[in-house]
């Protein structure tokens, strides 16, 4: 067994091998602090030659690991959580782009998670251990990868801070990377500078290289033959055939004039060579294809739809297009479209949240949809794709920092964000119309949040930096950087690379190109709706929170929720109550939640003496009536105290389910209180009942 172990952010990286899982190509054990991760690296050969490279990532959280047994009827794991599938997504992502570009062999990565001690979160643990598996593996594996998080808190930048330290940070960056390289970033911030950004960056790349510097001690010198190897004179034919007609590619700017020029190039070329030669043509045309693509641009300064190398396709924004949801928006940016939906709950509507960590609630939630449609082609629909979860998830995140408190608006809030067209940047384009919907739907968010995708062009030293990328720039270029924000910083990011070549340095280029996209689409949002509307949706239920002393929380409740019940029958509101003393009512109107807010207070607020309130009578007395009032307390109404002349019996005044207007006089600790009647009265009203009882009055004074 061989260890190595490596001081990262306070504490002891720990990766173990030849202990566990012997059979696969590669297996190593990961640990930080008390969280464990297996991950494993098996390959397998391929027969038939395939025009992309199988790489499946595959991240699993037993519960077992945090000393759990699963919820529901079979008690056991099922299918990958949404969070499963994110970890899964950032090991393929970090590592993707460290395979040889022609290799096309089967490859599958398995993590899976054997302790979590719930402060040492295992995501970055799944790509060390992903890097390390490879590593040590006979897999070609170009260089060995670290990951680290960055927080930052109080002002100090921390190496990956605990899931309670993460509480206090305004910023979470995960990055991957070689000693010379990055290769993947994802996170979140709460409006951080862009300067604060880079820095961030800077500081996780520098430790990272720490941890690909021990695991270099490991490394393997593999080789490897290419799968298919083309004949010289076919991959001539193609190269020169191409570069005689590429140059015509500027006069159709558009998406599908531009496929349609390529196919007939493609077309052109098949009926030089024989048909048992198409394979060969195939893989060699869009290799060729895709690299004078890239000389192109660069040799020309020129982009394929004739826009300037930091210019934004036109944009235009459409609110409340929907009349019937609680807010809707369109966000256009040049062939990219997208539609998102804004839905208001109450806390009955918030997501649960099982795994490893405590059980917790999510009240906003961003679901992302991308149909085949939107990029002209026919597929059945199924459930979310990964990359549909990723994508949505990114958005979310973007958002999530400026969406209110549940003290400032009691909503759970959900977007769906329908994509109907794609050429380029859908998650980004979802990012702005979901910040539309947002305002459109009365959420009192601060201010917008826009998103722009950029990409990157590199060859040797000379590279372009292109802002909002097209879907052909991002098959073609090196770079898929996604930054979002508002007008005072950051508020999410994503950064997937092609090339070995994105350093460090071209980063703040990248950064500031991204800095001045931003601006320019607030602008145009801004001009479509620049504050959240006065009013949520009259469809959107209306809810009312209301804050008790727990200790009343049984008095609302009553015996067997008899006291709740009855508050819900008689005003049609949902009423929920949390430890705290939260009570949240829920009803179309608001006067049924009014009259529950009503009825609550009644019944725990404390009895005032001198204050005036409306009681009913439930039982006669001859010297007086029992009063039931401010919810559930009785009190005395004697005779004497029942109108402002003589009573002889009560019932000439008061009957069994009278309303009655009484004043509390008195109330001592033990509960008991006396009310009188007369001293509710007003003035004239006591003038009123006097005139009409004379004789009374006289006998009486």
């Amino acid at each position: 067994m061989q260890t190595i172990k490596i001081p990262i952010g306070g504490k002891d990286l720990i990766i173990e091998t030849g202990l566990l899982a012997k059979q696969a190509s590669g297996s190593v054990l990961v640990r930080y602090g008390d969280t464990v991760v297996l991950s494993t690296a098996v390959s397998n050969k391929k027969d038939e030659y395939q025009d992309f490279f199988p790489l499946t990532c595959d991240y699993k959280e037993h519960v077992s690991a945090a000393g759990k047994i699963p919820g529901g009827f079979f008690k056991r794991e099922g299918r990958p959580t949404e969070r499963e599938t994110l970890i899964s997504r950032l090991t393929d992502r970090s590592i993707r782009p460290i395979f040889p570009s022609d290799y096309r062999d089967a490859v599958q990565i398995i993590s899976q998670v054997f302790s979590a001690d719930q402060e040492n979160d295992p995501d970055i643990l799944s790509i060390i251990g992903a890097s390390a598996a490879l590593t040590i593996s006979p897999i070609p594996f170009l260089d060995p990868i670290g990951a680290v998080k960055v927080g930052y808190i109080d002002g100090k930048f921390v190496i990956n801070p605990t899931t309670s330290e993460m509480v206090n940070s305004s910023l979470e960056l995960l990055i991957a990377g070689t000693d010379k390289a990055l290769t993947m970033m994802e996170g979140w911030a709460k409006e951080i500078s862009e300067e604060i950004f880079i820095e961030a960056v800077k500081i996780g790349f520098e430790n990272l290289k720490i941890i690909v510097d021990h695991l270099k001690q490991w490394e393997k010198k593999n080789s490897y033959e290419p799968f298919v190897s083309i004949p010289k004179e076919i991959d001539d034919l193609v190269k020169e055939f191409i570069l005689s007609r590429i140059s015509d590619v500027y006069n159709y700017p558009g998406k599908q004039e531009r496929n349609e020029f390529y196919n007939k190039i493609f077309d052109e070329l098949k009926e030089k060579v024989s048909e048992d030669s198409y394979n060969y043509l195939k893989i060699s045309y869009e290799i060729n294809l895709n690299q004078i693509i890239r000389t192109l641009i660069l040799e020309k300064k020129q982009r394929l739809d004739g826009r300037q190398f930091d210019e934004i396709r036109n944009i235009e924004c459409i609110t409340g297009l929907l009349p019937r949801t609680h807010g809707s928006a369109l966000f256009t940016r040049g062939q990219t479209q997208c539609l998102s939906s804004l839905t208001l709950g109450t806390s009955i509507d918030e997501q649960r949240i099982e795994g490893l960590y405590p059980e917790s609630t999510k009240k906003f939630m961003l679901h992302y949809n991308f149909p085949s449609f939107s990029v002209g082609e026919a597929a059945p629909l199924r459930g979310p794709s990964r990359r549909e979860i990723g994508h949505g998830a990114l958005a979310e995140k973007s958002l999530a920092n400026i969406v209110p408190a549940d003290n400032e608006f009691p909503y759970t809030i959900r977007i769906v964000a329908n994509i109907l067209e794609s050429n380029g940047s859908s998650s980004m384009a979802t990012v702005c119309a979901s910040s539309l919907a947002l305002m459109d739907g009365g959420v009192p968010i601060p201010r917008h949040v826009a998103g722009i995708a950029l990409g990157m062009i590199k060859e040797g030293n000379d590279y372009v930096v292109l802002t909002d990328i097209a879907g052909e720039e991002d098959h073609c270029g090196d770079l898929d950087f996604k930054m979002a924000g508002t007008e005072k910083g950051i508020t999410g990011f994503q950064m997937d690379v092609k090339t070995m070549d994105f350093s460090f340095e071209i980063l703040p280029q990248v950064v500031n190109q991204a800095r001045k996209a931003h601006n320019e689409i607030l602008k145009v949002m801004n001009a479509a709706i620049n504050k959240p509307r006065s009013e949520i949706s009259p469809f959107a239920p209306k809810i009312v929170n209301l804050k008790i002393d727990p200790s009343k929380i049984g008095m609302v409740i009553g015996p067997g929720g008899k006291m709740i019940r009855k508050i819900i029958e008689e005003t049609n509101a949902k009423i929920d109550i949390d430890d705290s003393g939260i009570v949240s009512i829920s009803s179309p109107d608001i006067v049924s939640c009014q009259k529950a807010v009503d009825r609550i207070n009644e019944i725990v607020e404390e009895p005032e003496v001198g204050r005036i309130y409306t009681g009913t009578v439930i039982k006669i007395l001859s010297f007086g009536a029992v009063v039931k009032f401010s919810g559930e307390r009785e009190g005395l109404l004697h005779i004497s105290e029942i109108a402002p002349y003589r009573v002889n019996k009560v019932e000439d005044v008061l009957q069994m389910g009278s309303q009655v207007k009484v004043k509390l006089i008195e109330s001592d600790p033990q509960g008991k209180n006396s009310l009188s009647r007369k001293q509710a009265l007003t003035k004239e009203e006591t003038e009123e009942e006097k005139s009409k009882h004379p004789t009374s009055f006289h006998k009486k004074y």
